[in-house]
């Protein structure tokens, strides 16, 4: 399962974030489009891909509803919160319809295969439903629903990745961006529905990724984030060539330039080789932070999830990462309250977290996800408010271990990538260091801006955010 990280606050995006784009020439097309997005960095990505799409065909995006003959939501099945926000705003585009019979409402992505007949034909809240793999589709299926009819493509591809579509970089802050290297998952985890929406793994040609890099590198972006549900399982083959695994895409993506960083999401603890973690200690530019979900502490819950690693196998993994890259930050993801889970299984999931002393996690509580295996196998049986309590308290771990962190890196010197002024002051710098760690420092007389690097020298922390200075 993807989580992305990263340049937003993604465990609020898991849960459902509105995603409006901004068009910077909004008289340039006649037609215009408002997109949502809800779910991970993929989907925000898929967003960028359907974006260039509707260019082609003539449509401006736009950041107001008002002016769109198209709303698109791009939809997320991985929690129960998104699939209710979904509903709700799918409830809030049909009254707008009332008042105005030429627009098209259109449900994207993750949501798209399972929910098409009721939002189509029961509800009637929708005009058009693509699934992840059909988005090529959306401007014949546009002009079906403009004729008046129902347009649905849920088709799962064995093939498709999207690999000669530039992305549309919709509300970018000029300096990150996301690059999408494969779709698709082979894991069946029992709790994710991504196999069942997302179809199979398949990699994208490495040379239209690195292309794609470079084209971000001189356009001004200093950061590109390879995006996949495994990265880790990348493995491109090509008829008279040289197979590439993820290891050798991650160098020479790096070898582009010393000036763009890379990072990575997500990794499956089973998948990622020491071959991966000796390319990143290698170049100074491959950002010292890995995503590993642990998901469980307990072998037992692990083996119900289908995770095919053990606890006691998952710990020693996390002990090689601390021996190659010594510096490297660890998040994870982790759920509470599986099916059958007990407090002893509870108790080793907080034993993991206190071993691992991870930098930041993704915490949920279990939600039954329809068309699971565990939908299919398991009784979800943990009482909500026993799912609640534990929830709070691995929150409340993850949140001390966060703060302990931090204050280990006063008096440390960072280089920290700027990506835009502070929210709360336009006196101040905020960026990210090789560690994923948000860094917030005054400006000063030296000249600096978006998308430079600087050294800053860390003061004080928040708990969440790192404060410092910058140093010559």
């Amino acid at each position: 399962m993807l989580l992305e990280s990263q340049t937003k606050d993604i465990n609020e995006a898991r849960q459902g974030e509105v995603y409006a784009p901004f068009e910077k020439d909004p008289n340039k097309y006649e037609k215009k489009f408002y997109i949502e997005s809800y779910g991970c960095q993929m989907n925000f990505n898929d967003s960028e891909i359907v974006a260039s799409i509707l260019h082609r065909d003539g449509f401006g995006a736009t950041k107001y509803m008002e002016e769109a003959s198209l709303i698109l939501l791009n939809t997320c099945s991985i929690r129960e919160k998104a699939e209710q926000t979904v509903r709700n705003r799918l409830q809030i585009f049909r009254s707008y319809k009332k008042e105005r019979p030429g627009l098209l409402i259109g449900v994207l992505g993750c949501m798209a295969e399972r929910l098409k007949s009721k939002w189509l034909e029961e509800e009637k809240l929708v005009d058009i439903v693509v699934g992840p793999d059909a988005y090529r589709s959306l401007p014949a299926l546009v002009a079906e629903a403009e004729g008046g009819q129902k347009a649905v493509n849920v088709l799962l591809s064995r093939e498709e990745t999207y690999s000669d579509i530039s992305p549309v970089r919709l509300d970018s802050n000029g300096v990150s961006a996301f690059i999408s290297i494969m779709r698709g998952c082979n894991n069946m985890c029992t709790f994710c529905v991504v196999p069942f929406t997302r179809g199979r793994e398949r990699s994208r040609p490495p040379q239209s990724i690195l292309k794609e890099a470079q084209d971000m590198l001189d356009r001004g972006y200093r950061e590109v984030t390879l995006l996949g549900q495994n990265v880790d399982s990348y493995y491109h083959t090509e008829n008279g060539k040289e197979p590439v695994n993820f290891a050798q895409l991650l160098e020479m993506t790096a070898q582009l330039s010393p000036l763009l960083r890379v990072r990575f999401s997500t990794s499956h603890p089973k998948d990622i080789t020491d071959e991966v973690l000796h390319t990143m200690a290698k170049y100074p530019n491959i950002c010292k932070y890995i995503h590993l979900p642990v998901q469980s502490g307990s072998t037992r819950i692990l083996q119900l999830m289908n995770r095919t690693y053990t606890r006691e196998w998952y710990l020693k993994k996390i002990d090689h990462i601390r021996q190659i890259i010594p510096e490297c930050a660890i998040s994870s993801d982790i759920i509470t309250g599986f099916c059958t889970e007990t407090e002893a299984d509870h108790e080793d999931t907080l034993s993991v977290m206190r071993y691992s002393r991870y930098d930041l996690s993704y915490m949920f509580a279990y939600s039954e996800r329809p068309g699971t295996l565990a939908q299919r196998r398991y009784e979800d049986d943990v009482p909500e408010t026993v799912k609640k309590q534990r929830l709070n308290e691995i929150i409340a771990l993850q949140t001390a271990m966060t703060r302990e962190n931090h204050l280990t890196d006063i008096g440390k010197t960072f280089e920290v990538l700027i990506e835009s002024e502070s929210r709360r002051s336009k006196e101040h710098w905020s960026g990210r260091n090789s560690q994923n760690k948000v860094v917030v420092f005054p400006k000063n007389e030296v000249h600096t801006g978006k998308g430079d690097y600087v050294q800053v020298r860390i003061t004080d922390t928040t708990g969440a955010t790192l404060l410092g200075e910058i140093v010559s």
